[in-house]
C-alpha cells in the first residue's frame, strides 16, 4: 500500500483548519483512511463472489458545543479537502478556538504482524477453504451442504486533531465462517463456526482451519436429533463465549455515551445505582491482543483502554466518544469509531465481556432442575430504550433434574436486560471471549467488536416454543 494518509502536509492541514475552523467551533478534526478488501465464498466446492476493494478517503468534522458538523471526500485533492471542512464548518458560530502544533505520537501496537495476509496470493486462500471443504464433508455422509465465507482487510488511519494531536494505525482484520447444512429422513438442520481477529497468516499455522470448523458439522448434526420444547418461564443456563452476544445486545448498547445523554437508554442517570446481581461485572476492554474489537486508538484518535461499566452489579461508568464525553462530563473512554471516513464517530463498544465467576459449570448444570441451557445464539432483537429483547437460541439443551437431555429447536429466549442481570445467580469460572467472530451494527455503521462470558444462569426467564 502506498501512504496515503501521509499525503496531508503540514502546510494544507494548516489550510483545513483555517477553513474548519472559520466560524468558530470548539474541535475540529481531519480523519484520513486507506482500507484494503478482500472476500471470497466457496459454496458446495466452488468459489465465486470474489470482491477486492480499496478505499481511501478523508472525513472533516467540527464540533460546536453539543453539535457537529460533517464532510467527506474520496480519495484528497485539496480543493474538494477544503469544500469538505467548509460544508463542516457551517455548524460552527461564536464558539471560536485555536490550533494547537501538532505533536506525532506513538503508541504500543497491540496486534502486530509478521506475515500480512496481503502477501499471500489468493489462491493459497481459495486452496485453504477448498481443504476445509473437503474436511468438513468428510467428518459426517449428513453433511451435504458446506459454505466458507472469508473476507480481510487491512485498515490504515491517521487522525489530526486541532488540539495538537497526530496520531496512526494499521489495523489488520481477518474472519473465515463455515456454514453448515446436514439431513437425514428430509429433515435439516444448520450448524456455524468462525474465527478470526487482528492477525495475519500465523491464524491458520496457529488454529489448523479444518478441525475447528469440524464444530459447524457437529452442531448441525445435534440439531438433527432436536425437538420442540415447550415454552414458559424456566431457568436458563448460557453457555460462555459467544453467549456474550446477549449481553453485547441487550445490555451494552444502552451503556452507550449518546443514548444517555440523550436520555435514550434505560440506564441514563443511574450512575452509581444498582442495575445487576451482585455476581455480574462488565467490561470494555479494547486492550486486548490481537482480538476483533481491539483498538490501538480509537477513530477520534483516543488510546483504547479498558474500562469497567457494571461492578458487582453497580453501574460505574459509559462508553463515550468525544461529543458524549463533554456532555456527560466524562473522561474519554476510546470508545469513538466509525465504519469508514464517510460517517462521522459515534460512541460504539469494543470487546464487552462479563468476568468470571467462582462456580463450577457442571455444578451449574446439576443445580438446574428444569430450563434450558443456550450453547450458542443466532440472531436477536433489542429495543435500546427498554431493554426488551428476543433471542433466537442455535445450539441448545433440555436440562431436566441437573441433566442435558436433548437439543432442541426453534427455542427463543424472550426478556429484558437489566432484569436477567438482576435475576443472575450463579456464574462460572470458565470465561472465555469469542473466536474474533462479532460485526456490530448501529446507525447504519457496522464496526468489528468482540464478546465474551463465562457459564452463567439467569433463575428465570421467558423461552418461546413449539412444543
Amino acid at each position: 500500500m502506498t501512504d496515503f494518509t501521509g499525503t496531508l502536509d503540514e502546510d494544507l492541514a494548516s489550510k483545513v483548519w483555517g477553513a474548519a475552523l472559520a466560524h468558530g467551533g470548539d474541535f475540529a478534526e481531519i480523519f484520513l483512511e486507506d482500507t484494503e478488501r478482500l472476500s471470497f465464498r466457496l459454496k458446495d466446492g466452488v468459489i465465486s463472489d470474489v470482491s477486492r476493494g480499496h478505499l481511501q478517503g478523508v472525513g472533516v468534522r467540527v464540533v460546536s458545543g453539543g453539535s457537529y458538523g460533517y464532510g467527506w471526500l474520496d480519495g484528497l485533492d485539496e480543493a474538494g479537502l477544503l469544500k469538505a471542512a467548509r460544508v463542516a464548518a457551517e455548524i460552527a458560530s461564536d464558539h471560536p478556538s485555536g490550533v494547537q502544533p501538532a505533536r506525532r505520537i506513538d503508541l504500543p501496537d497491540l496486534y502486530p504482524v509478521e506475515q500480512p495476509l496481503q502477501r499471500l496470493e489468493l489462491t493459497a486462500k481459495t486452496k485453504m477453504a477448498q481443504d476445509v471443504d473437503t474436511g468438513v464433508r468428510a467428518h459426517d455422509s449428513r453433511v451435504q451442504q458446506v459454505n466458507v465465507l472469508y473476507s480481510e482487510s487491512l485498515r490504515v488511519i491517521r487522525v489530526l486533531t486541532s488540539d495538537g494531536r497526530d496520531v496512526r494505525d494499521e489495523q489488520p482484520l481477518v474472519r473465515m465462517a463455515v456454514q453448515v447444512v446436514a439431513v437425514k429422513n428430509g429433515k435439516r438442520a444448520r450448524g456455524f463456526r468462525a474465527y478470526g481477529g487482528r492477525v495475519g497468516a500465523d491464524l491458520f499455522t496457529d488454529q489448523p482451519p479444518v478441525p475447528f470448523f469440524l464444530a459447524a458439522a457437529e452442531m448441525a448434526l445435534v440439531n438433527l436429533e432436536a425437538r420442540t420444547i415447550k415454552g414458559g418461564p424456566m431457568q436458563v443456563v448460557l453457555g460462555p463465549g459467544w453467549g456474550g452476544v446477549l449481553l453485547h445486545e441487550s445490555v451494552g448498547h444502552g451503556l452507550e455515551g449518546d443514548f444517555n445523554f440523550k436520555k435514550a437508554s434505560l440506564f441514563s442517570g443511574r450512575l452509581g445505582q444498582k442495575v445487576a446481581s451482585d455476581l455480574v461485572t462488565v467490561v470494555d476492554d479494547a486492550t486486548i491482543p490481537h482480538h476483533r474489537g481491539s483498538l490501538n486508538i480509537d477513530d477520534e484518535g483516543t488510546p483504547g483502554s479498558r474500562k469497567v461499566l457494571i461492578e458487582n452489579g453497580v453501574l460505574r461508568r459509559y462508553m463515550v466518544d468525544r461529543i458524549s464525553a463533554r456532555q456527560l462530563g466524562h473522561r474519554l473512554t476510546g470508545n469513538g469509531r466509525r465504519e469508514s471516513y464517510r460517517y462521522p464517530p459515534i460512541p460504539r463498544m469494543t470487546n464487552t465481556f462479563m468476568l468470571d465467576g467462582s462456580s463450577d459449570p457442571e455444578e451449574i448444570i446439576r443445580s438446574t432442575a428444569h430450563g434450558l441451557f443456550a450453547k450458542t445464539f443466532g440472531g436477536g432483537q433489542v429495543d435500546i430504550s427498554n431493554g426488551n429483547f428476543v433471542f433466537e437460541v442455535m445450539e441448545g439443551y433440555r436440562i431436566e433434574n441437573g441433566k442435558l437431555t436433548h437439543p432442541v429447536e426453534s427455542a427463543i429466549l424472550i426478556g429484558n436486560g437489566p432484569e436477567a442481570l438482576g435475576k443472575v445467580d450463579m456464574v462460572g469460572n470458565d470465561f472465555s471471549l469469542d473466536t474474533g467472530v462479532g460485526t456490530c451494527g448501529k446507525n447504519g455503521q457496522q464496526v468489528p467488536v468482540g464478546v465474551g462470558e463465562p457459564t452463567l444462569r439467569i433463575s428465570e426467564m421467558t423461552v418461546g416454543g413449539r412444543g
